[in-house]
């Protein structure tokens, strides 16, 4: 049966069998892990995460097509979902040290990312994601203050996680080959991390300040708080740098501030 990848669903099959078993290999599966894949369209990735004996096998498939083709590809050796990624009710599937392993569709890539960052529980739910992104989308998780790709993207991920890049994948190793290169990156939850109340406040924090990036940050905080030269004086801030200037940390820090305000 011929399936023709759907844009819509942002669908580029990995059929590079090198960098599969590179996958698979970075994810240190045995009996004693559950494996949660998402995306994994016709499978070639699922087989080569079977045959480490992971203790489960998980996949979410929106696609109704290679749900059939996964079906009876593998039987009951896995337990499949024909379910949107986006709205899959990830509490319900706790277990301890799972792994989450995932080719995203570039179109949603960032959103579920930061639906499992916000997970009240990560750290107990998994032990390490292993996940495919868009080069630029990648660069903009891994980016360090004071460089040009550094935003929100950055400073969410790394919240909760350490991240780690291991390679950057040519268009040539999907199929349909995408226009843009790929990058793999493996996430580590964190045990200890900044504590916040919720992170949808550190959302909107860092979409005050980097959707007006080249202004001062005087703006954004003004926005923020009454008593902006306060916190500012506080947290050591100097009024004319750039959104792009404070690191992580101070971001945090501002969200604990805001947090305590809206009290």
């Amino acid at each position: 049966m011929k399936i023709i990848a759907k844009k819509s669903l942002g669908q580029n099959f990995l059929t590079d069998k090198k960098i599969i078993n590179l996958i698979v290999e970075n994810g240190n599966i045995n009996n004693k892990v559950s494996v949660i894949e998402v995306g994994p369209g016709k499978g070639a990735l699922t087989e080569k995460i079977l045959e480490k004996k992971p203790k489960e096998l998980i996949v979410i498939e929106k696609d109704d097509s290679l749900v059939k083709i996964l079906d009876e590809k593998f039987r009951n050796k896995i337990k499949i979902f024909n379910e949107d990624m986006m709205k899959f009710s990830y509490e319900k599937y706790y277990r301890e040290n799972s792994i989450i392993f995932g080719n995203l569709p570039y179109n949603i890539s960032t959103q579920i990312l930061a639906k499992w960052i916000k997970l009240k529980e990560l750290d107990k739910f998994c032990k390490l994601l292993i996940l495919m992104f868009q080069k630029e989308v990648a660069d903009r998780i891994l980016a360090e203050s004071n460089t040009k790709n550094y935003g929100r993207l950055s400073i969410l991920s790394n919240w909760r996680m350490k991240i780690h890049k291991i390679l950057d994948i040519e268009p040539d190793s999907f199929d349909p080959p995408p226009k843009v290169k790929s990058t793999l990156l493996t996430f580590i939850p964190k045990k200890k991390f900044f504590q916040l109340r919720d992170p949808k406040n550190l959302e909107h924090i860092t979409n005050i300040f980097f959707s007006q990036k080249r202004k001062m940050i005087k703006k954004p905080l003004k926005i923020l708080f009454k008593n902006f030269e306060e916190v500012a004086q506080e947290l050591s801030i100097d009024l004319k740098l750039r959104p792009q200037n404070l690191d992580h940390y101070t971001y945090y820090k501002i969200c604990e501030f805001y947090e305590k305000s809206i009290n």
